[in-house]
């Protein structure tokens, strides 16, 4: 049994294949199936396997794609009510590929479908917990209000969790390895490691979920201090629920010019320097600007699904991987365009003057962009208000402006497409951004 583990380092996902002789099963592919195919071609072997643990609410996955260019057999658990083809695959399930043999359990939780794949050959165990089990966490619970074939509260679903920690893994050694959907900066659960896979037995011995507690200790732990849940979210889980399009023709269709004005709203690609330097009225800056930006997140965290938008990139050349970006998420379908820009038409934001400002605060509204839980740890100033970046196209207009505006969050990323979501709300205010100086005022 040969396993490749996939990283998708924005959104923190692993996705990976299992080869024995020369068969191969995808497990949570990403939305481009390109590498798994080139996977396949490299050890001269066919993928005659999907298996999708569970419903992704933070990407858009390939899984029928990939069965209609390979003739792969999609599964996933029959309490998904998938709207494509596929096989039902559960408890007392089983898949034979090549010498390993492949189980399922129903592990819910996280999601009521969710399932554990169980892969094993000779003495070996291997675990695919999807987004059940990660290492040092396990899977929030609170995603499944509002989407999916099945519905449940997130009460409900901690209750569906703490029985599956209880009782699902017991029969299963130590020695198993257990490989997670995703790592430490997803969303999908709020104390993962940094760590890609453990062993069951280091989670037994490490995992907070796993030690000894009451059912009201354990559903008290998992409930609070969860992270916001994106714009976007509910709506993946409808869109892997039915299926995505083929990828290179969704985007394909997209077009890209260049141009010096655009309708309606406008995001911003480009880092925060070019934005500030001269970008189009009105624009949000959402960069992508690293391979490693959080850009897919925070896309569809401040754009609303189905909410056209044009893009703003920095150069022709990147078109692709920034339609590849955008897909991931499923965005491609609300893309109106992909444009460059020039000299003209363009504004520029002003630069805060940091000693002025740290000798006279006061002079100065600030807005605390980062999450609930991060303020709740501790503010940076004792007079900012906390205003959320994923809800503040909603509660800018709650913001006074009889003084300058002054944007933070943790490290400046943020604040980058905070100070320019206020700049298009509120007109007639001076809103700047703090960036990467916030550093110098953490304790």
């Amino acid at each position: 049994m040969k396993i490749k583990q996939f990283e998708y380092k924005p959104l923190a996902h692993y996705s990976y294949v299992i080869l024995s002789k020369d068969e191969m099963a995808v497990i949570d592919p990403e939305r481009n199936p390109e590498q798994y195919y080139a996977f396949a071609k490299a050890n001269n072997a066919k993928i005659t396997a999907v298996i999708e643990t569970h419903p992704h609410a933070d990407f858009v996955s390939s899984h029928l794609e990939i069965h209609k260019q390979t003739g792969a057999t999609i599964y996933n658990s029959k309490k998904l009510g998938a709207d494509y083809p596929y096989t039902p695959f559960d408890e007392g399930d089983r898949i034979l590929l090549g010498d390993v043999v492949i189980d399922a359990i129903n592990t819910p939780g996280h999601s009521p479908d969710s399932i554990t794949i169980v892969a094993t050959e000779d003495d070996k165990t291997v675990l695919f917990t999807g987004d059940t089990l990660f290492v040092g966490d396990v899977g929030r619970p609170d995603l499944r209000e509002k989407s999916g074939n099945m519905k449940a509260k997130r009460e409900e679903l901690a209750e569906m969790m703490y029985n599956t920690v209880n009782t699902k893994f017991k029969e299963l050694p130590d020695t198993a390895v257990v490989y997670p959907s995703h790592g430490a900066g997803s969303l999908c659960g709020k104390s993962m490691s940094d760590e890609s896979s453990s062993t069951l037995g280091d989670e037994r011995a490490n995992n907070w979920a796993f030690k000894t507690q009451s059912k009201q200790e354990f559903l008290d732990t998992i409930l609070e201090g969860q992270p916001f849940i994106p714009s976007y979210f509910g709506y993946n889980v409808d869109v892997n629920k039915n299926g995505a399009e083929d990828l290179e023709p969704s985007i394909s269709k997209i077009p890209f010019e260049a141009s010096s004005s655009a309708d309606g709203l406008i995001v911003d690609s480009r880092n925060e320097r070019a934005f500030k330097e001269g970008h189009l009225k009105g624009s949000v800056n959402i960069q992508a600007s690293s391979d490693n930006a959080q850009f897919e997140t925070w896309l569809g965290s401040i754009i609303e699904p189905k909410e056209a938008f044009t893009l703003v990139i920095d150069s022709k050349e990147n078109k692709d991987k920034l339609l590849n970006r955008v897909a991931k998420i499923g965005y491609e379908k609300q893309l109106k365009k992909l444009i460059t820009i020039g000299d003209s038409n363009l504004v520029k934001t002003e630069k805060l003057d940091l000693t002025h400002f740290k000798n006279s605060p006061e002079s100065y509204t600030i807005v605390d962009i980062r999450n609930k839980s991060e303020v709740d740890d501790g503010k940076f100033f004792e007079s900012a208000l906390s205003h959320p970046l994923n809800e503040l196209r909603e509660t800018a207009n709650d913001i006074p402006t009889d003084k300058p505006i002054v944007v933070h969050c943790a490290g400046g990323y943020r604040s980058a497409a905070g100070s320019s979501i206020l700049q298009r709300k509120l007109n007639g205010v001076t809103v700047y951004d703090l960036s990467d100086e916030v550093k110098q005022f953490k304790n």
